[in-house]
This record gives C-alpha cells, sequence and structure tokens, in this order.
C-alpha cells in the first residue's frame, strides 16, 4: 500500500510540474521526500514507517527449506564420482566428464531461473518449480540405484578394473541423464533465487534490515558448511559401505520435506513483483546511447535539469546517481527539447532517452563482466574437488590406524568445510576488526580485496596437490602393494584441502555478496546466478582441459601413458595439477587489471 501511494504522489507531481525547472530539480537531485510529498503521503492516512517486513519471521522457512534442498542435492553428489566407476564402470576421465559437464549445466541453468523469476514469475514460484523437479530428479537417480536393469552388472572380484567389466548400455546411460537434468533443472530454480528471496524480507532502509540481512547472510553460509559436514561424512558412509539405494533414497525424502516447509511460510513471505524483461531495458540504454552519440555532455558534470530522472519504480527501494565511469552510456539519459517528457513525467521515445536509473542499472551488468570472467579459471581447482583427488585418495591408505575402518574417498573434502567452519567466525570475530582498524573501513577489506585472495589461495591449493601428487606416486612406483594403493597416509591431502577451504572461504562468499552488493534489488536474482556461471565456466573449462590433455599427451608411440589414464600411478596427474596452478597465476593478473579498474556503484537512498 505504501509504494502504491509513493507511486502516486510521484505521478502527481510530475503531472503537475512536468517541464518547469523546479520539477527537474527535484527528479535530478532529490532524494528525500519533500514537504508536498510527506502531505500527499499523510492526506491519504499512510506514512513511509508503516511499511513493514516479516524479516526473521519468515527465516524458520526459508533456511528451512534451502538447508533441506541442500542436504539432499549434495547428499546425492557428494561421492557420484565413486558412483559413477564402480557401479557404472565408467573410466575415470568420462565419469569426471559427465560430473563437469552436469555440474556447468546446473550452475548454467541459474541464469535462466534468474531471468524468469525477476521478469515473469517472481522467486516464489521459481524456487517451487526448481524444488519439484529436483525432486522428481532425484526419485529417477534413487530408482536407477534400486533397480538392477537400469544400472550395469555388477563386476565379479577380478573384474574391478574400469573399462574391464559389462559396460552400461545407452538406455541406461539415457535415464541417468534424465535424472542429472532434473536436478539441473531444479538447481538453476533453486540457486539464483533463495538468497535474494530472502533478502527480500528485510527492509533495507532500516539498520534492524540491514543486520538481519547480513545475519542471514552469516546463517546462510553456516547452515551450508554444516549441511556439506554431514553429507561428506554420515552420507558417504552410507553409500560406501550400507547401500546406494538407501543413500539416495533419503535425500529423496528430505527433498519432500523441504517443499512441504517452503509452502508452510506462505502466508508470511513478502514477493517482490517481477517488473518485465529488464535485458529490454539495457537494450535501450546502449541504443539511446548511440543515437544521442553527437550529444555533448556537460563538462562540469551537472546533473540538474539535464538527465531525465523520474520517480522510481515502486519495488526499488534504492536510486542509483549518476556515475562518470562508462561515460558515454550516460547520453542515453541527456534530454533536448521539453517536448520529450510527456507531462504525465513518461518519454515520448524510450529508445532515445533512458532514466539515470536505467543507465547505472546497464552500467552494473556491464562493469562486473570482467569481474565475473577473471574468476572463471580460479574456479577450476575447485572442479577438482570431487573428481581426481577422489582418484588420490582411492590410491593411499586409508585405514585409521590399525582398525579396518577406511575413510571414504569422498570424504575428504570435509578438512575444507571444516576449514570453511573455523575461518568464517574467526574472521568475522577478530580478524575482520583488526583489518578494520588498519584499513578505517566499516567491512575490513573490500569484497574485491577478499576475491584477490581467493586467487590466490587457488593457485597454491593446485601447486600443493601437485607436489604432494609428486611424492605419493614415487611411493607407490617403488612401494605400491598388488592393488596399487601407495603406502602414504591419505592425510597427506589435507594440507591441499585446507587452502581449497580458504580458496572457498573467500572466492564464495565473497563472490556472492559483491554480486548482490553491486546489482540494484529488481536485478538481485540476475547477480546470484552470476556466481554460479563462474562455477558452470569453470566446469566446463575444466572439462575441456581435462579432454586436451587426455588427448594431447602420452601419444609417443604408446610407450608413454596419457596424464589423467586410468592409473593414476603411471599417469601424471602432478603435471596436470601443475598447470591449472601456472593457468590461475597468469589469471591472477588478469584480475588485478580488472579489479584495479573497478568502481564500485554509488547509491542515494530514497
Amino acid at each position: 500500500m505504501v509504494a502504491r501511494n509513493e507511486r502516486k504522489w510521484g505521478s502527481s507531481l510530475w503531472a503537475c510540474c512536468c517541464g518547469s525547472p523546479r520539477v527537474r530539480s527535484y527528479c535530478s537531485s532529490s532524494s528525500e521526500p519533500s514537504s508536498l510529498e510527506q502531505k500527499l503521503v499523510e492526506e491519504d492516512g499512510v506514512h513511509l514507517s508503516d511499511q513493514t517486513k516479516p524479516g526473521w519471521k519468515a527465516m524458520p522457512y526459508i533456511l528451512g527449506n534451502e538447508t533441506m534442498e541442500r542436504l539432499a542435492t549434495y547428499g546425492l553428489t557428494a561421492n557420484f564420482m565413486v558412483y559413477l566407476m564402480r557401479e557404472f564402470q565408467m573410466e575415470q576421465v568420462v565419469a569426471a566428464n559427465i560430473l563437469n559437464i552436469w555440474s556447468a549445466a546446473s550452475n548454467f541453468a541459474t541464469i535462466i531461473g534468474a531471468l524468469i523469476a525477476d521478469n515473469y514469475l517472481g522467486k516464489f514460484r521459481i524456487i517451487a518449480f526448481g524444488s519439484f523437479a529436483s525432486l522428481a530428479g532425484m526419485v529417477i537417480v534413487t530408482l536407477i540405484a534400486w533397480v538392477p536393469q537400469l544400472r550395469p552388472p555388477p563386476c565379479i572380484a577380478s573384474e574391478q578394473q574400469p573399462g574391464q567389466c559389462n559396460v552400461y548400455t545407452k538406455a541406461q546411460l539415457g535415464v541417468l541423464v534424465v535424472g542429472l537434468s532434473g536436478l539441473a533443472i531444479g538447481s538453476g530454480g533453486i540457486r539464483p533465487c533463495s538468497i535474494p528471496f530472502g533478502v527480500d524480507q528485510f527492509d533495507s532502509t532500516t539498520v534492524q534490515g540491514r543486520k538481519g540481512t547480513t545475519s542471514f547472510y552469516n546463517w546462510y553460509y553456516t547452515t551450508q558448511t554444516v549441511i556439506m559436514l554431514i553429507n561428506q561424512t554420515l552420507v558417504v558412509y552410507i553409500q560406501d559401505s550400507v547401500s546406494w539405494t538407501l543413500a539416495f533414497g533419503i535425500p529423496a525424502v528430505l527433498m519432500l520435506c523441504a517443499i512441504i516447509l517452503l509452502f508452510a511460510g506462505t502466508k508470511i513471505y513478502v514477493h517482490v513483483k517481477p517488473e518485465g524483461t529488464m535485458f529490454s531495458g539495457i537494450t535501450q540504454v546502449f541504443i539511446a546511447a548511440y543515437k544521442n552519440r553527437r550529444l555533448t555532455l556537460p563538462a562540469n558534470g551537472k546533473v540538474v535539469g539535464i538527465f531525465y530522472d523520474p520517480p522510481l519504480e515502486e519495488s526499488v527501494a534504492s536510486k542509483l546517481s549518476l556515475t562518470q565511469q562508462l561515460r558515454f552510456l550516460n547520453k542515453a539519459a541527456l534530454i533536448g527539447a521539453d517536448k520529450e517528457v510527456k507531462q504525465d513525467g513518461s518519454c515520448t521515445n524510450p529508445w532515445k532517452h533512458c532514466s539515470i536509473q536505467q543507465v547505472e542499472e546497464a552500467k552494473c551488468l556491464v562493469k562486473v563482466v570482467p569481474i565475473w570472467t577473471s574468476c572463471i579459471i580460479s574456479f577450476i581447482s575447485m572442479a577438482q574437488q570431487g573428481t581426481f583427488i577422489v582418484s588420490q585418495a582411492l590410491k593411499m591408505d586409508r585405514n585409521i590406524g590399525s582398525t579396518n575402518f577406511q575413510i571414504p574417498a569422498g570424504s575428504l573434502s570435509i578438512i575444507s568445510l571444516i576449514t570453511i567452519g573455523t575461518w568464517l567466525p574467526f574472521y568475522d570475530r577478530i580478524l575482520q576488526p583488526a583489518i578494520a582498524k588498519y584499513t578505517k573501513r566499516e567491512e575490513g577489506m573490500t569484497t574485491l580485496q577478499r576475491i584477490g585472495f581467493g586467487n590466490v589461495f587457488s593457485i597454491l591449493t593446485m601447486a600443493v596437490a601437485g607436489i604432494v601428487e609428486q611424492r605419493r606416486r614415487v611411493l607407490a612406483e617403488s612401494h605400491a602393494g598388488p592393488d596399487g594403493v601407495a603406502p602414504m597416509c591419505v592425510m597427506w591431502l589435507a594440507p591441499q584441502q585446507i587452502l581449497m577451504g580458504l580458496c572457498q572461504v573467500f572466492n564464495t562468499v565473497a563472490l556472492i555478496e559483491f554480486y548482490n552488493e553491486e546489482f540494484p534489488e529488481n536485478m538481485r536474482s540476475i547477480g546470484t546466478s552470476l556466481f554460479y556461471l563462474t562455477s558452470a565456466g569453470a566446469s566446463y573449462m575444466s572439462s575441456l582441459v581435462v579432454n586436451l590433455v587426455h588427448n594431447v599427451t602420452g601419444k609417443d608411440g604408446g610407450r608413454r601413458p596419457d596424464w589423467l589414464t586410468n592409473d593414476i600411478n603411471v599417469g601424471r596427474l602432478d603435471y596436470f595439477y601443475f598447470l591449472i596452478a601456472g593457468m590461475a597465476a597468469l589469471n591472477f593478473v588478469y584480475f588485478l587489471f580488472c579489479a584495479r579498474q573497478y568502481r564500485y556503484k554509488a547509491i542515494v537512498k530514497v
């Protein structure tokens, strides 16, 4: 109701005063309601302070749904590399490619889900649709593990090496692809909208609302870490030692619970209405800037009476001030003759004159593209966590002491999660305040600085992984048993896992915050989806590098196997890790250049 009244007095002002210097001054410079505006609001019996949002009342449902969904999704995929190699008898490279392509498709689908949510259906509907799609995918994957006809026959004891057993059929592979496609579609609906939907429940114009948003981020990261710990321990143990069917069936049931919990809070949620396609508005900015290319921008940066700046849409809580970065786009908002603006405040030709808000929203999207591209390669190291690192663990001593219990190969990433869970509170409570005293900034380090540290840890992760693999391979060549397991404790993989955790803390957390802070409210789902597009790009890039290395290396007449051959004891996985480290080092230079050129957005609260 408040939003409608704000729009009402905004339109009234334009209808009464459009074309005069006074209204141009208001439209271009004022960010606070004038006495006339306040009077219009008070006459209607509604005050600006009356607008409330549920805040933490909605969080049990949103965080509960997110927790269940993550527990279900990660529980299904935590040990999937081992599942494909053991149950489908896939070669190592084939299994890695399937996981990389599936991960990339899941992350790429987020941009589609974000566009539909922000422009047509809204976040809640897309989350609901994605939840049902994920449930369908989980049911199919569970059926594959349950029904013998949907997977290849098991290998006998003497045929445990991939490639020596019965090969999966095209029909079996097709059913698997259908199940994974359902999960990818579900991820495309849930991932880009869950965080923005949670942020929508807080009033960003109040101190309490902003603190609630910050706490929501912390709880989101904390619950995600706890979920991953459960998946990498209990769920992986069930998969390895009890039953794949049970291990896949539990996540399916949890996904059903997540759907029920999501709909239980429907009467509490605040729904931000979609505003139609935003890309048409961005396209208008570029076309208008081109049409007005011969106009001259004011040299002194004057805004009042020169640039088109109507009142904001009802769902937008903050306006963006005109900046000088990408200055050529400012011509899209230049106003020539008075007749170009109608009496109701709208422009006669939106493809020739755009508002300052439109121009700055277009800049937001354009400015983050270099940052987005610079983070793809740094994410490649994280893409290896569920593929070749698992292969390393399978060829190392995983026994705990003198017992017969073995650490599941897929559970090694728990070390990264412990690092994340330990580092986040340490940084938030101890390190960040200390850095803030030095930098004189409330947040301590900027998001781009934290992303930069994530890039450094990405390089170190792959460099250490290569060194450890070199040592493991030497021991395997000289002392390996009949099963090819090197007499080297699997905990030697801990250093690279700790560095991986630090890489995730700085890259993942900082990138999500960066995209959410730098995009306007009506583009937050798009911003969040960019993070997942980074992961998608990294997965595709990883798959490309894997295939290039697999096809190019080891062609010396068959006398030398390729780096990524099935038997990693004769391959050169260490060279592969060093290659990724070198790519990440070159990429870090590119990131520094992009970060140095970037300017954070400027906001004027309304």
